[in-house]
Protein backbone atom coordinates (compact mmCIF):
# COMPACT_ATOMS: atom_id res chain seq x y z
CA UNK A 1 0.00 0.00 0.00
CA UNK A 2 0.78 3.61 -0.38
CA UNK A 3 1.14 3.95 3.68
CA UNK A 4 3.84 1.05 3.80
CA UNK A 5 5.92 2.30 0.45
CA UNK A 6 6.11 5.96 2.47
CA UNK A 7 7.23 4.62 5.89
CA UNK A 8 9.56 2.36 4.42
CA UNK A 9 10.69 5.32 2.13
CA UNK A 10 10.53 7.66 5.09
CA UNK A 11 13.25 5.55 6.90
CA UNK A 12 15.64 4.71 4.07
CA UNK A 13 15.67 8.18 3.68
CA UNK A 14 16.44 9.11 7.34
CA UNK A 15 19.52 6.35 7.26
CA UNK A 16 20.90 8.21 4.42
CA UNK A 17 20.30 11.70 5.98
CA UNK A 18 22.48 9.73 8.51
CA UNK A 19 24.75 8.61 6.36
CA UNK A 20 26.30 12.20 5.42
CA UNK A 21 27.24 12.29 9.71
CA UNK A 22 28.71 9.17 9.64
CA UNK A 23 29.00 7.46 6.22
CA UNK A 24 29.43 3.92 5.82
CA UNK A 25 29.46 2.15 2.64
CA UNK A 26 27.97 -0.80 3.35
CA UNK A 27 25.19 0.80 4.93
CA UNK A 28 24.94 2.96 1.84
CA UNK A 29 25.36 -0.17 -0.37
CA UNK A 30 21.97 -1.79 1.45
CA UNK A 31 20.06 0.98 1.09
CA UNK A 32 20.67 1.84 -2.47
CA UNK A 33 19.85 -1.99 -3.01
CA UNK A 34 16.39 -1.54 -1.47
CA UNK A 35 15.35 1.69 -2.88
CA UNK A 36 16.55 -0.33 -6.44
CA UNK A 37 13.85 -3.34 -5.67
CA UNK A 38 11.44 -0.67 -4.44
CA UNK A 39 11.67 0.98 -8.32
CA UNK A 40 10.81 -1.74 -9.56
CA UNK A 41 7.35 -1.37 -8.69
CA UNK A 42 5.82 1.36 -11.24
CA UNK A 43 3.84 3.29 -8.47
CA UNK A 44 6.66 3.62 -6.32
CA UNK A 45 8.63 4.48 -9.14
CA UNK A 46 6.66 6.97 -9.65
CA UNK A 47 6.65 8.43 -5.97
CA UNK A 48 10.58 7.73 -5.62
CA UNK A 49 10.88 10.11 -8.48
CA UNK A 50 9.73 13.22 -6.00
CA UNK A 51 10.98 11.70 -2.71
CA UNK A 52 14.43 9.99 -3.34
CA UNK A 53 16.99 11.92 -0.72
CA UNK A 54 18.97 14.35 -2.63
CA UNK A 55 21.74 13.11 -1.64
CA UNK A 56 21.73 10.25 -3.41
CA UNK A 57 22.51 12.70 -6.66
CA UNK A 58 25.54 14.03 -5.48
CA UNK A 59 28.62 12.45 -6.79
CA UNK A 60 30.51 13.96 -3.44
CA UNK A 61 27.67 11.21 -1.53
CA UNK A 62 28.68 8.69 -3.55
CA UNK A 63 32.28 9.09 -3.93
CA UNK A 64 32.71 6.42 -1.32
CA UNK A 65 31.43 3.88 -3.77
CA UNK A 66 34.05 4.38 -6.07
CA UNK A 67 35.80 0.85 -5.66
CA UNK A 68 32.38 -0.93 -5.49
CA UNK A 69 31.40 -1.60 -9.10
CA UNK A 70 28.36 -3.29 -8.01
CA UNK A 71 26.44 -0.60 -6.17
CA UNK A 72 27.98 1.63 -8.27
CA UNK A 73 25.71 -0.01 -10.93
CA UNK A 74 22.83 -0.38 -9.09
CA UNK A 75 22.97 3.02 -8.33
CA UNK A 76 23.29 4.08 -12.20
CA UNK A 77 20.32 1.80 -12.80
CA UNK A 78 18.34 3.57 -9.88
CA UNK A 79 19.05 6.90 -11.28
CA UNK A 80 17.65 6.00 -14.82
CA UNK A 81 14.88 4.23 -13.10
CA UNK A 82 13.39 7.38 -12.12
CA UNK A 83 14.42 9.78 -14.30
CA UNK A 84 17.32 9.71 -15.11
CA UNK A 85 18.59 12.62 -13.10
CA UNK A 86 17.13 15.74 -11.33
Amino acid sequence: TAERFFAVSNVLSSVVAGLAKEPSVRLLKHIIRCYLRLSENIRARDALRHCLPEQLWDPQFTACLRDDASTKRWLQQLMYAVGGGQ
